[in-house]
């Protein structure tokens, strides 16, 4: 069984589809799609697809991309979404939260103060109800680490990563899994190819972040959960392990650091 612990499958590509996505996602044996909020506005759609389908689970946040037009107020609404959501056996997670510094305007001045006060003010969230936290970092590794360490929380995954071996080693210290997808798959990703290879197999967990970050073999195309047993298999070849063995360690490592979705 394979589990994507990134997608976000409620997107306006998926328009239509999602629900078919995430079927011919399990008859590929992909067990559990996680799907991430990234506003107020969309934490409805995500609760709702994952409770249609069998192999979906989601998680709330606000984005950091998203911040810009969010207020306090919303923060007031995730934290009574959260609540309303502690006996959902499909709710896993808070995020997708984080910081984003490499959007041009993002990284600086007021933006990323704004970013950081909406960041910080999540980890208390996912801190106070004892929950893991999936993070967007660009640009911004060892904020998040600073930022991680003033507001501890119970781990989660540092999604898409593509930092240096040391932050990838500060990440593991607090708790954190660390997410492959597309990205690893093309042969110039050099140092993410390095990081998939090298680190320690139980830090490592797949994703597509569908829509997004397609996958050597469908260049600049719409990515689907579907994909995520072609790249457990480059995963595989990278680390010289058969491919049910990639699925199994991925699949443990991803219910340890999300334990609701081993419920």
């Amino acid at each position: 069984m394979w589990i994507d612990t990134h997608c976000h499958l409620d997107a306006s590509e998926f328009a239509g589809e999602p629900d078919a996505i995430a079927a011919r996602a399990a008859g590929l044996r992909v067990s559990r799609i996680v799907i991430p909020a990234v506003e107020r506005s969309n934490f409805t759609a995500v609760r709702e697809l994952a409770r249609r389908n069998a192999n979906c689970a989601y998680a709330l946040g606000i984005h950091p991309m998203y911040v810009q037009d969010a207020g306090e107020d919303d923060l007031g609404a995730l934290r009574e979404a959260i609540g309303q959501a502690r006996d959902d056996p499909r709710f896993v997670a808070v995020g997708e939260i984080g910081l984003d510094f490499f959007v041009p305007g993002l990284g600086e001045g007021p933006m990323r103060e704004r970013q950081e006060f909406f960041f910080s003010e999540q980890l208390k969230i996912a801190r106070d109800f004892n929950l893991p936290v999936l993070l967007h970092i660009r640009r911004a590794q060892d904020t998040i680490l600073k930022f991680l360490r003033r507001f501890p929380v119970p781990g989660g995954i540092a999604h898409a990563f593509n930092g240096s071996k040391q932050q990838a080693d500060a990440f593991i210290g607090l708790g954190f899994k660390l997410g492959f997808g597309g990205a690893m798959t093309f042969p110039r990703a050099l140092q993410i190819r390095a990081l998939a290879a090298e680190l320690p197999q139980d830090a490592i967990v797949l994703e597509t972040d569908a829509p997004d970050i397609p996958p050597a073999w469908i260049p600049r195309q719409r990515n689907t959960p579907e994909e995520l047993p072609r790249i457990g298999q480059v995963l595989a070849e990278l680390r010289g392990l058969d491919i049910e063995s990639i699925a199994q360690i991925t699949s443990d490592n991803a219910r340890t650091v999300l334990p609701r979705l081993a419920a």
